[in-house]
């Protein structure tokens, strides 16, 4: 799939390597586009009825669903019936001649059992970088179990201090294991490729979701490591740190982050209370913090008495970080997105999704081509009718 007239190459840096994306759902097909919009050839490999979040909607968008459409331009798909030994061997032979990388979020021990698990393939070819994106990691009691993103906000922890103190377990809206995922397999690849430049050798490389909301949680996790406290919920807050929440207005919400006796310090003023600066309750951070039930208490009767823009406006011209909690169509809608370039058109298609969120040189990498359809490019291992790329 060579890049678009348009697409300068210093934007595909991983022109000419070749990911084989044995992948579903979030977590690999991430990992996939990373690689795929820096100019990665990833060819995708499907069970017949197709990667389950093709039909994850709706809503839909030109064929499959929005979120599969968002996670998997730019790639081949090709179909295989992994009951089927000749299909399976097709893709281990392509897998040993021309691939680079492999990337695998099957159940546990489905690759073990068809024979393209990492320690096979990599004996087969030496230099392959082979990356397993598991459930709850290789090892232990639950390394057989299978996972989602909901299953592992709940066990790793993060759902127990989201949401509001006496209220139900909340799940992160965004698929934070799922992608967080997805982004430490680029790193553990990255690595592996750098690596490789120097020993011609491959690794495998294990990530996992359940090790991944570990890591999302480790901040809160070294507090109880220190105290033996278990972290509540935190509401909109953040634990150790106060003032340092969101709060409702006349019209809507807003952030205020006064993370520091600085920033407190504005903070008073700027609500026109300066005798807050001389209250023993909040004359540095840890005394906010064992006061905060009543600081949080005087700062909500306040904003709410005053619009969000308002409250921006001031809080702004005093230095102190802030911002009106925006919805989706807000944040699409702000120019600060439009000023950035965020949202892209893919090629010969009426879609539109966000870019990678990252620049080289002032410049975003771009997709080169739609989302397949299923088994669109079926010819590129199985030779067997024409390829569309």
């Amino acid at each position: 799939m060579p890049p678009l007239p348009s697409t300068p190459s210093a934007l595909r840096p991983f022109e000419g390597l070749v990911v084989v994306e044995l992948g579903h759902s979030v977590a690999a097909p991430f990992a996939g586009h990373i690689l795929s919009e820096l100019g990665a050839r990833v060819v995708k490999i499907e069970k017949q009825e197709g990667d389950d979040a093709r039909h994850w909607g709706p809503p839909f968008w030109e064929g499959a669903s929005a979120l599969f459409q968002a996670l998997n331009r730019s790639k081949a798909s090709v179909v295989c019936n992994f009951r089927d030994p000749a299909h399976v061997e097709a893709v281990k032979s392509f897998i040993q001649t021309q691939a680079d990388v492999v990337l695998q979020n099957l159940r546990p021990g489905q690759v073990d059992k068809l024979g393209i698990d990492g320690p096979s393939l990599c004996a087969l070819k030496p230099s392959l970088i082979y990356c397993n994106l598991g459930a709850f990691g290789s090892e232990g009691p639950l390394k057989d179990r299978p996972g989602y993103d909901p299953l592992m906000q709940a066990f790793g922890g993060i759902m127990s201090t989201t949401g509001e103190e006496g209220r139900p377990a909340v799940r992160v809206g965004a698929s934070i294991v799922d992608m967080g995922t997805g982004l430490w397999a680029i790193i553990g690849i990255l690595t592996a490729l750098y690596e490789r430049q120097t020993t011609g050798v491959g690794r495998v490389v294990d990530v996992s979701l359940f090790e991944t909301a570990t890591s999302w949680v480790s901040l809160l996790a070294s507090q109880y490591l220190a105290s033996g406290q278990v972290a509540q919920k935190q509401g909109s807050g953040a634990t150790g740190i106060a003032p340092y929440k969101a709060y409702t207005t006349r019209d809507g919400e807003i952030v205020v982050a006064a993370g520091s006796d600085g920033l407190f310090k504005r903070l008073a003023l700027a609500v026109g209370h300066p005798e807050w600066l001389e209250d023993p309750r909040f004359v540095d951070n840890p005394a906010r913090v064992q006061n905060q039930v009543v600081l949080y208490g005087m700062l909500d009767a306040l904003l709410v008495t005053q619009e969000t823009q308002t409250w921006v406006a001031c809080f702004e011209e005093a230095g102190i970080p802030c911002s009106a909690v925006q919805n989706i169509a807000q944040m699409v809608a702000h120019p600060q997105t439009e000023a950035l370039k965020l949202i892209q058109d893919v090629p010969g298609t009426g879609m539109r999704f966000f870019g990678l969120p990252l620049r080289f040189d002032g410049q975003r990498p771009q997709s080169t081509s739609a989302p397949p359809q299923l088994g669109e490019h079926q010819n590129q291992i199985f030779n067997t009718g024409e390829s569309k790329v």
